[in-house]
């Protein structure tokens, strides 16, 4: 069982360590006694829970933040190459170590799952690690969001299993190698690394590769991308695919799903098995997230019994129709569904539990290579709302682009009939909501950026009666 820091990581130093891969990361090497540092941009509680655990975190870039014997540093893929600590470490020739090999440093010797897909990664992560958890297997997992249970996205632990993510939108899922991994679906994102759907398919199919031979893949029966990927990889020698859907041809059949408000219940065919259990978040798509991560822990050696009835222990991840609270008879939804079908998986899942209220939302486009290629389709999702305020593009790691604004989503939502405010301050938009919202209404923030932090403030309005 892996206890220590990997060779050449017991001194690491992350650039950028509050981002919630790098965090993760971080937070497992700091658990197995390695002496971590790094920096960020800002001040969170992601920082502060790690300085908690040990590390020296900086604020701000700088050069003289890396210590003198720093072993490593570790980046991402959004960390320029004009970063003061990149630049310093290449001048002192220390060596500079990308995230997802730092991440499979940490699966050596483990039963990994990798979970990879366009869509739906954290939380089926979210759900296999809290189920092995749940079972007393105490799993080392890496997840890109905090459960709300341990309320941690990492963890260092004394058993066999290493739950992870898999990231393929810079193709870094390329470095692990595990014995069992999960595609949940394959669409075309991140534009500025894939220019088409067969580029898409050709990288899933080397992440696929690298399955260690007698490895399992768990792919999606029902997804187009993902049955594709089936036809390309299931006579591979030395692998076993099992399909997981409500398609006829499924080896693990979903069954039923039934709502109750904002939870779930699930019935599925495994094995000949038929397993019922809860799922504490609403929509089709969340159930099938569970029925996939119940596939994988049983192709990694978990009875399939126990975990099903584990899986009711999962209470959701950050972000991931996260409930943020309940004033004056409105509740507020977290969603961090930023890619058109991810946006229409969740609005329809929130208009099943608003029942005879409207579904509000306020949405951020995230990325400006996104929203110039899926702007439309956006906008599209949207007319499930019953009215949405939008935001300006959150631009993370991109620089903007000549005539790509948030108009292209508002245009095409109106277009579609949908009602639609454009709101480019942000602070205005608590009023604004609070003066739209009516007891029994649901109100969504949505979206990969700070729209995060509205929810809170449209609350507080709503509490003191306030309105635009």
């Amino acid at each position: 069982m892996a206890s220590a820091a990997p060779t050449g990581m017991d001194k690491p130093h992350f650039i950028g360590i509050g981002g919630a891969g790098m965090s993760g990361i971080a937070r497992i090497l700091a658990q197995r006694g390695a002496r971590v540092a790094g920096s960020d941009s800002r001040e969170s509680a992601t920082v502060a829970a790690l300085r908690a655990l040990g590390a020296t975190v900086h604020i701000g870039h700088a050069a003289h933040h890396l210590a003198p014997d720093t072993s490593c540093v570790v980046v991402s893929s959004a960390i320029r190459p004009d970063n003061p600590e990149l630049a310093a470490a290449a001048e002192r020739g220390v060596p500079v170590v990308h995230r997802s090999d730092a991440l499979a440093s940490l699966m050596t010797g483990l039963r990994t799952v990798a979970v990879a897909g366009t869509h739906g990664k954290t939380t089926t992560t979210s759900m296999l690690a809290v189920s092995l958890r749940a079972l007393g297997l105490d799993p080392s997992y890496a997840i890109g969001g905090d459960l709300s249970g341990p309320g941690t996205n990492a963890h260092h632990g004394a058993g066999a299993h290493f739950v992870a993510e898999a990231d393929e939108s810079d193709r870094s899922f390329h470095a692990y190698a595990p014995e069992v991994a999960i595609v949940l679906n394959a669409e075309l994102d991140h534009h500025a690394n894939y220019a088409s759907m067969e580029e898409i398919h050709a990288s899933f199919e080397t992440f696929v590769g690298k399955i260690t031979p007698g490895g399992t893949l768990v792919v999606n029966a029902d997804d187009p991308g993902a049955r594709e990927l089936t036809a390309r990889v299931r006579d591979r020698a030395g692998l076993t695919v099992t399909t997981y859907g409500e398609s006829a041809d499924a080896d693990v059949r979903v069954l039923d799903v039934t709502a109750h408000g904002l939870t779930s219940e699930v019935t599925a065919l495994l094995g000949g098995e038929r397993l019922t259990f809860t799922v504490s978040v609403p929509g089709r798509h969340y159930a099938h997230n569970a029925v996939a991560a119940l596939a994988a822990g049983a192709a990694a050696g978990v009875p399939a019994g126990g975990l099903a009835g584990a899986l009711a222990s999962y209470t959701g991840v950050g972000r991931r129709l996260q409930r943020v609270g309940e004033a004056a008879g409105v509740r507020v939804i977290d969603s961090y569904a930023h890619h058109p079908s991810e946006m229409t998986a969740d609005l329809e899942a929130m208009r099943g539990a608003a029942a005879d209220g409207r579904v509000l939302v306020v949405f951020q486009p995230h990325l400006f290579s996104r929203t110039r290629e899926l702007g439309a389709e956006m906008g599209a999702a949207l007319t499930l709302a019953d009215a949405c305020v939008v935001l300006d593009v959150y631009p993370a790691r991109e620089d903007p682009l000549p005539g790509v604004t948030s108009a292209l989503v508002t245009d095409a939502a109106r277009a579609r009939g949908a009602d639609v405010t454009p709101l480019a301050a942000k602070d205005a938009v608590p009023g604004a909501v609070a003066g739209m919202a009516k007891p029994g209404d649901l109100v969504v923030t949505m979206g990969a950026g700070d729209v995060t932090e509205l929810g809170p403030k449209i609350l507080a309005r709503l509490e003191n009666g306030e309105e635009r």
